[in-house]
């Protein structure tokens, strides 16, 4: 099989050849400029042999164009960091005009899709990261936005109106583009956010208007939801095809989820940084000293047996630790063809 092959076979609920497998992290240090992103995302996927290219655009790259303040250090261990919102008063919700697709800091993150179309190996797949409307529109205002959306709803409704629609702009040129699917990620989607009730009035109706905008038309497409105590009944409901969340950090498990959701899991490795004063700080099992290639497979054996090796594409839970040690990096790569071809994998044991 080829990878995409593996990972159909995997959507379609076959038997692939080997689990497919990925990682993905940050490039600060060529986030700004789409070529040479572009570049080193297919390198590294090559390198270790990767079954499909998660695209990794700075994560503020949909609120800059609409006037928020960035520090950019061009640093492989220093993420973008929101430094300044946008705005600071009501009448900003109302400011906010639909951008084009090839506008600002939209225009280049397409560009990297446009560079990956041409530069990938032909067979990998490619997805391109989106963020919910309203984690978007978080970014931009920061903390006071659940306090808005109680004191003013019908402005923040009118920003969100905006950056849908300038989200599934967005998507549509990157279909256009060639990419085979999204990576749709909510930061909302935890009550350590909001309740059920706010989630459901400003946040689930403009996901799915997204979603919907590309879910007939793309086939690999993943749901990310970011942070613990995260609402996955509810998103697990969402028509997307592949759920990924910090499983080996919150609730629920891989085993949990799988008793009452059929859909394809990707994760299974402890890779989910927190966002801290607009950074990220890292919890990190590659990263993490003294961990040797052997505890990353048995890690992620682990994992495949939650799930009885059924519906799984195996990944971070979030995002890499730019600081993961090269062998450990390899060893992802290497559990998946272990489990798959060279012993029982009940011959492992789990570490305790």
């Amino acid at each position: 099989m080829n990878r995409e092959e593996r990972v159909r076979a995997v959507l379609d609920g076959g038997e692939p050849d080997r689990l497919p497998v990925s990682v993905w992290m940050h490039m600060s240090q060529y986030d700004q400029d789409p070529r040479s992103l572009a570049e080193v995302m297919v390198e590294f996927n090559e390198e270790y042999d990767y079954d499909f290219i998660k695209m990794m655009p700075f994560g503020a790259y949909t609120t800059s164009d609409w006037g928020v303040k960035l520090e950019i250090y061009c640093d492989k261990y220093r993420e973008v960091r929101i430094v300044a919102p946008a705005f600071t008063d009501v009448e900003g919700y109302k400011s906010l005009e639909v951008l084009p697709p090839t506008y600002g800091t939209w225009g280049k993150t397409l560009q990297i899709t446009q560079w990956v179309s041409k530069l990938a190996k032909p067979g990998t797949p490619f997805i391109q990261t989106i963020f919910s409307p309203t984690t978007t529109l978080h970014k931009l205002v920061g903390d006071r936005l659940l306090n808005d959306m109680r004191a003013c709803p019908a402005e923040v409704h009118q920003a969100l109106e905006t950056i849908t629609e300038t989200t599934i702009g967005f998507v549509k040129a990157n279909i256009e583009a060639g990419v085979h699917g999204f990576f749709f990620a909510t930061q909302c989607a935890t009550y350590d956010k909001m309740d059920d009730l706010i989630f459901a009035e400003f946040c689930k109706p403009y996901d799915l208007r997204v979603i919907n905008s590309y879910i007939d038309e793309t086939w690999f497409n993943v749901l990310h939801i970011h942070g613990k105590r995260i609402m996955f009944d509810t998103l697990s409901e969402y028509p997307c095809p592949i759920l990924n969340w910090h499983d080996r950090q919150t609730r629920p498990s891989f085993e949990e989820a799988r008793r009452v959701c059929s859909k394809v899991f990707l994760g299974g490795l402890r890779e989910g940084p927190s966002i801290v004063t607009g950074g990220l700080e890292y919890d990190s099992i590659m990263s993490s000293p003294g961990i040797a290639p052997r505890e990353i497979k048995e890690h992620i054996f682990e994992a495949i047996r939650m799930v009885e090796g059924k519906g799984i594409i195996i990944g971070p839970g979030c995002v890499a630790d730019p600081k993961s040690a090269p062998e450990n990096m390899r060893a992802v790569r290497e559990a998946a063809g272990e489990w798959s071809n060279v012993i029982a994998p009940q011959a492992f044991s789990i570490p305790v």
